[in-house]
């Protein structure tokens, strides 16, 4: 069996990319020295891929499911991250875009009820 259980994202701040995930989402983070940290409770549930040139990210996009996605944007903008992309509609759901203090842009997205 193969499964995706691990992602590492560049950052110009381990430190902060980890405060980001700990105040915006409860993640805890573990550092291991200065330039490298881990962070648990994020869970890989599964990737897909994106052939249209007009949403397509420049890294792997990872996303962050919720039940609720404006309180989720006013968590990530609580602790310092950007939002990229407004909320929208895809099929499935709605999500929005954002830039932690290290620079990954992720995403956060709810399915339909």
């Amino acid at each position: 069996m193969y499964e995706i259980d691990f992602v590492e994202f560049p950052s110009g701040s381990a430190a902060d990319s980890s405060r980001f995930f700990e105040k915006a989402f409860g993640w805890t983070a573990t550092a291991y020295g200065p330039t490298y940290s881990d962070v648990q409770s994020g869970g890989v549930v599964s990737f897909g891929f994106q052939q249209d040139t007009g949403q397509q990210t420049v890294a792997p996009l990872v996303t962050i499911r919720t039940e609720d996605l404006e309180r989720a944007r006013d968590s990530v903008e609580a602790a310092g991250g950007v939002v990229t992309v407004e909320p929208f509609s895809f099929p499935g759901g709605r999500r929005f875009h954002f830039r932690e203090p290290g620079g990954a842009e992720l995403a956060v997205w709810t399915p339909d009820s």
